[in-house]
């Protein structure tokens, strides 16, 4: 296959859906040779944060002079984003090699009775398959949807679990509590690894650590974000807290987490500090195991970590703002850092969410700080919620709002309204962000 034909192979096979359980990745991996098997992977889980943390442990990895392959979904401009070596996406050419060779494998498979993979479990077998031939020193992984049964969870050579924060999300797929959406996202940890999370609700947190015990995998819980200011009262004289929030921003946030002083961030939003501690004791821990990571690859991994799509600022007079918030805890967090970087400016909102999302709960969270809110859909994707069905939803708790025929529309509509002081937020699915961008 060509470039061209290899994209028409993915959106043909999208047909497949989306089917947890590992029987037929593991299948497919063991007729390509297991690839998996010699890469050393760092394997992230979690409702909210996975990317941010992602962005930050890769770019610390490659400033220490590895070759580092990480693997995201979704994504926000391009396809090929999902594959990246040391920040730089896939070739078109590699990207139809690798995807030849895992087609030519599947029809032998259904040449045999067996059960056509989904097409997440042929990117993942891709990722795979491209990280190896790159020779990648380590791949930091994320996993796709919850983690036990995750097509991520076939590997069985990780250094480090990750697990971000861990909130509803997913929930008549992964489980209708705290602690059974807690158990598939420590559904990652394999015996005898190192484990890093942040400080959990404490159902999902009773959970991890039974894992652990089970598993007999180390636990690091990374200093909460708060920590610094809540328990200044209880250090004795001297006593320096574990985390100090410096300076927060929406293009720069300072922090110093326990050794590591005036530590420095360009990623926005309140809820990247707490993603950035996790990061950073990943990191640590890291270097703990003789991974050779020097004091200024640190410092210039964090400094120049990237995750677009998540409180990005595209533009000033008035701001214009993405954020991929499309869960209730993603929106409270959005609602947070709205009113902490601009109190007492007025928000216009473009908003499009799935249609299997919480999206009441959302607008609840977001509509004392709405002056208006245009609602739009991502065309051609079935899962998107319609955009009226939406507006009917903000129209209940009184905030002005119509629909839009395009993202483009609504943002130039929006961009017109506002005044320089004013701030323009799109938020929901990154399906649609990237035409935000294009007119931002």
């Amino acid at each position: 296959m060509n470039y061209k034909e290899s994209k028409v192979y993915l959106e043909e096979i999208s047909k497949y859906g989306s089917v947890l359980g590992l029987n037929n990745m593991k299948e497919l991996l063991g007729r390509l040779g297991n690839p998996q098997d010699d890469l050393k992977f760092i394997h992230i889980s979690g409702t909210n944060g996975k990317g941010s943390v992602l962005a930050c442990i890769s770019t610390v990895l490659s400033e220490a002079g590895y070759q580092v392959g990480r693997y995201i979904s979704p994504t926000l401009f391009c396809y090929e984003e999902r594959f990246q070596v040391n920040g730089k996406m896939i070739s078109e050419e590699d990207l139809a090699g690798n995807l030849t060779i895992i087609a030519d494998t599947i029809e032998q498979m259904l040449q045999e009775n067996l059960t056509h993979p989904t097409v997440f479990e042929v990117e993942t077998a891709l990722c795979f398959l491209y990280f190896k031939e790159q020779g990648c020193d380590f791949v930091v992984l994320e996993t796709g949807l919850g983690g036990a049964e995750d097509a991520t969870n076939v590997i069985r050579t990780p250094i480090m679990e990750v697990i971000t924060s861990i909130s509803m999300d997913h929930a008549d797929i992964l489980g209708d509590t705290i602690a059974k959406i807690a158990v598939q996202k420590a559904g990652i940890i394999k015996p005898d690894t190192l484990v890093v999370t942040g400080v959990q609700d404490p159902e999902a947190m009773q959970v991890i650590e039974a894992v652990c015990r089970e598993k007999r995998a180390e636990l690091r819980v990374a200093a909460y974000p708060g920590q610094g200011a809540e328990h200044a009262s209880a250090l004795t004289e001297g006593q320096q807290p574990e985390f100090e929030l410096l300076e927060t921003g929406c293009d720069l946030q300072r922090f110093s987490y326990r050794k590591w002083k005036n530590m420095e961030i360009h990623l926005g939003g309140l809820y990247q500090i707490e993603n950035a501690a996790i990061a950073l004791e990943a990191v640590d821990t890291l270097r703990e195991t003789g991974v050779c990571i020097s004091d200024y690859a640190v410092r210039e991994g964090f400094r120049k970590a990237e995750w677009r799509g998540r409180f990005t600022v595209l533009g000033k007079e008035p701001t214009l703002l993405i954020d991929g918030a499309h869960n209730p805890k993603a929106a409270e967090l959005l609602q947070k850092s709205l009113e902490t970087y601009f109190p007492g400016r007025k928000c216009f909102f473009i908003n499009g969410v799935f249609r299997d999302k919480e999206y009441e709960k959302m607008v609840d969270t977001m509509a004392p700080l709405a002056k208006e809110v245009v609602t739009i859909e991502t065309a051609g994707n079935p899962r998107a919620l319609p955009k009226e069905r939406l507006k009917e939803v903000w129209e209940k708790k009184g905030v002005p709002v119509h629909c839009a025929d395009s993202v483009g529309a609504a943002t130039e509509e929006m961009l017109e309204k506002a005044a320089k002081e004013d701030v323009i937020v799109a938020f929901g699915s990154l399906s649609f962000l990237k035409d935000v961008v294009r007119k931002g």
